[in-house]
């Protein structure tokens, strides 16, 4: 009993520490970010739509064999939609919301962030247009970025790419399994028909993906210059734990094990992103069979990243310079989830809470559009830069110095470079990009640490 008190008194003093030392409203945070993912919405937009500077757009995005594949998200500043990093978007937003719904409910933001995985989901079925065949992406880069401008006004061909079984793209397939697996745990309790039917198809995009191997971007040409994807291995143990995970079906877990020794997933990675999934798959089976082997792996990819993984001289975890921020911000999702399953909690808390505040404001200004002091004025976003309807927008918003018009809301920015260096301009997007990929980790890192706050608060008042 005294030992049972003795824990308990513990790990209050963590959630006290953790908490004390942030003087930010992570509450705030998740609503500005999801009304980020409100201003990349593509297609007819729903009568509650909060972003008044958006409007209907892309209606009239079709297949090859003219399927409807409007709605879904534009991928970054421009108007591409790009299933990978969608589907990869996806599973960390639900991931999130699974795990920290009480961060989103305190902060009058679930009907907000149910509806924003659902705008995906419901994409993603759109595309899923027989068992064994997937349109992977909707309009043509090269085309797509001779125009600035507001998506509303978009008027150029938008072809549409797909996978099939002549043309496989394991990872694609794979990833969006992985999404509409967890989005059909996230609607279990609250739309069972609709949560069955994500399952349905997240069962056939997993199977498609494993009995026909490839890389997505060897069907979908124009892919590789932007989102080229190294290997498909992780994405296919990570499609069958969150298959096991949303079914309890054994044949999944069996699938996801024998994936990871034949893929060998058992090396420490380096980092976690829509190419890199390796620490997500470790955590995500430490988490679902508590066995030493992805228990250790959990714990050696965050004390590595903790303790060994380049930083800059303000203490962020520095991993790429595209996508800096992006980067920090999810591994510190995936070690609070590894602090989840009780690996190193306060250690890997304090880590999250750093890596997250740094964004924040503890750097010395705000990364996040919107949010703190000195946010970010001029991301390189082609809508945000417009000004206000009907006057006409084109390449001299891009090359008018000032800030943007439009207030992009929650945007979290690429970020500074190795030496905590950032320019606040339009033209430098290894700065200022914005895409739906960036958000995702760092939002359920803020859910994370608002759950932690609440877990506190519930301590004490018992």
């Amino acid at each position: 009993m005294q030992m049972m008190k003795c824990v308990v008194l513990s790990m209050v003093a963590t959630l006290i520490v953790l908490v004390a030392a942030s003087d930010y409203n992570y509450s705030k945070v998740l609503e500005l970010s999801l009304l980020f993912y409100e201003a990349q919405r593509s297609g007819k937009l729903p009568p509650d739509n909060r972003v008044p500077w958006r409007g209907d757009s892309a209606l009239n995005d079709r297949g090859q064999n003219g399927e409807d594949l409007t709605g879904g998200y534009y991928d970054a500043g421009d108007f591409v939609k790009f299933g990978f990093t969608m589907a990869s978007t996806t599973t960390l937003l639900a991931w999130g919301y699974l795990s920290y719904k009480d961060a989103y409910e305190s902060a009058g933001q679930a009907k907000f962030a149910l509806s924003a995985i659902k705008w995906a989901s419901d994409y993603f079925i759109k595309c899923h247009v027989s068992p064994n065949e997937l349109y992977g992406q909707v309009g043509d880069f090269n085309l797509d970025h001779t125009f600035w401008g507001r998506p509303e006004d978009l008027n150029m061909s938008r072809p549409a790419y797909k996978i099939d079984a002549q043309h496989p793209g394991s990872d694609l397939a794979g990833e969006t399994a992985a999404a509409l697996a967890a989005v059909s745990l996230v609607f279990r309790h609250v739309n069972q028909g609709y949560a069955s039917k994500c399952l349905e198809h997240a069962k056939q995009l997993y199977r498609f993906a494993t009995q026909y191997r490839g890389l997505y971007h060897e069907a979908i040409k124009g892919a590789a210059q932007y989102y080229e994807s190294t290997d498909y291995g992780d994405e296919l143990t990570w499609a069958a734990a969150w298959l096991y995970k949303a079914t309890e079906d054994s044949q999944y877990l069996d699938e996801a094990e024998h994936h990871y020794m034949k893929f060998r997933l058992k090396e420490r990675p380096n980092e976690f992103f829509y190419n890199k999934k390796v620490a997500g798959v470790q955590i995500l089976l430490a988490q679902l069979t508590r066995q030493p082997e992805y228990m250790e792996a959990a714990q050696a990819f965050c004390d590595f990243t903790v303790n060994y993984q380049k930083k800059t001289p303000k203490g962020l975890v520095y991993i790429d310079k595209f996508g800096t921020l992006c980067h920090a911000a999810n591994v510190a999702f995936v070690c609070l989830q590894a602090a989840d399953a009780g690996i190193s909690p306060a250690k890997y808390r304090d880590f999250a809470r750093r890596q997250i505040d740094y964004m924040l404001g503890d750097s010395g200004r705000s990364f996040v559009v919107g949010f703190g002091h000195n946010y970010p004025k001029q991301p390189h976003h082609a809508a945000s830069s417009c000004p206000p309807r009907p006057t006409p927008c084109g390449w001299d918003a891009f090359n008018q110095g000032g800030e943007n018009p439009q207030l992009l809301k929650g945007a979290l920015v690429s970020g500074p470079d190795e030496n905590d260096h950032y320019m606040d301009k339009r033209e430098e997007y290894v700065y200022n990009e914005v895409t739906l990929d960036y958000n995702a980790g760092f939002q359920s890192a803020v859910a994370g640490l608002r759950h932690l706050q609440l877990q506190l608060i519930d301590t004490n008042k018992t």
